[in-house]
């Protein structure tokens, strides 16, 4: 049992909280393209702030390219940060000794983009999903085995899946085997990063539902991460926008869907396909930029609609807009929208 002031603690402050994350790649090469180019770094992740509450889903969505998939891995510690901070459940993880780190990873799981590169093609179902709960749990031979059969029937597969190959299931079955494997270890937070873009669009469905039933049942939180905006609104309680590796705009989903403020959010849902209310869909023009040595001022502003020089000419910094509402535009004034 808690001691009162902790538990309050613990209720308040999210699982997980990033703020200041960072990941550069030197593009220089060597000493002559130096010479000739000058210093180059690709800002992949540059500055990102976000959080994710106790029993709460955070959907992470943006264009391909945008840096979604580097914050997952920066999360995980898959990749090392160039700075900033990761608290998991009030621990830094960054500079985290491997024993120490591969503790914390137990309540810390990701799913896949791609089950089919996901799953070792070898490995039987059993040994894919069994091997996270042998290593955290000991667990060995009948108990193994009953284990693994509770977790596949959680996901919706059957025992007699247990000896087969990934090769033997479908795109949705082998999904479903990853989540199970993710779940084995019993984790408080789960990232799943782009989970149902490699499937089909019935099959996306079970799988939209099935992680939020186990979001419910296992009082789960989760950073969904998408492209996939109606997947986003299904399953997240509160939405991050990124663009060329920053936060562009963050609030309740309901908030951020009914009354988008940055011009970038506002471009995704007008080009996004509304099965509800068919309309015709406007793209936006031009390419995303790629953050290699990015301007000063908002990395939005070749393809915004309603930019102004001033925004090249400082800074922009994610500020509080409305109450629980975010966005990175001077276009927006709090006096506009309160």
């Amino acid at each position: 049992m808690g001691d009162g002031v902790g538990d309050e603690r613990r209720s308040v402050q999210p699982l997980l909280s990033v703020s200041g994350l960072r990941k550069y790649y030197d593009l220089s090469g060597g000493p002559i393209s130096r010479l000739i180019f000058g210093e180059r770094a690709l800002h992949a992740v540059d500055g990102v702030d976000l959080a994710v509450g106790q029993d709460r889903t955070l959907g992470l969505v943006g264009e391909s390219g945008c840096g979604k998939s580097t914050v997952a891995k920066l999360i995980a510690r898959i990749i090392e940060p160039t700075a900033g901070s990761i608290l998991f459940d009030g621990e830094e993880l960054i500079g985290l000794r491997a024993a120490r780190l591969r503790a914390v990873r137990r309540h810390l799981q990701l799913v896949f983009q791609d089950p089919f590169s996901s799953l070792n093609p070898r490995k039987r179902v059993i040994d894919i999903v069994g091997r996270p709960v042998q290593l955290h749990f000991g667990l060995r031979g009948d108990a193994l085995q009953a284990r693994v059969v509770e977790l596949l029937d959680q996901v919706g597969l059957q025992s007699d899946h247990l000896y087969r190959h990934p090769h033997e299931f479908s795109g949705g079955q082998r999904q479903r085997i990853a989540i199970a494997r993710a779940l084995g270890p019993e984790p408080r937070l789960l990232i799943a990063d782009e989970p149902v873009s490699a499937l089909d669009v019935s099959v996306q469905a079970q799988i939209l539902l099935l992680l939020r039933r186990l979001r419910e049942e296992r009082q789960l939180s989760m950073l969904f991460i998408s492209h996939d905006l109606n997947a986003i609104e299904f399953v997240a309680d509160e939405v991050a926008v990124m663009y060329a590796g920053q936060i562009v705009e963050h609030a309740p989903t309901a908030q951020l869907f009914d009354r988008p403020l940055h011009p970038y959010t506002r471009a995704l849902l007008a080009a996004n396909p509304d099965p509800l209310n068919p309309r015709p869909l406007q793209v936006l023009p031009g390419e995303p930029m790629a953050p290699v040595n990015p301007q000063i001022g908002c990395r939005f502003h070749a393809r915004c609609p309603v930019r102004l020089d001033a925004c090249l000419a400082s800074a922009v910094p994610l500020e509080q807009k409305a109450p629980g509402h975010q966005a990175r535009c001077i276009r927006v004034e709090r006096s506009a929208v309160e």
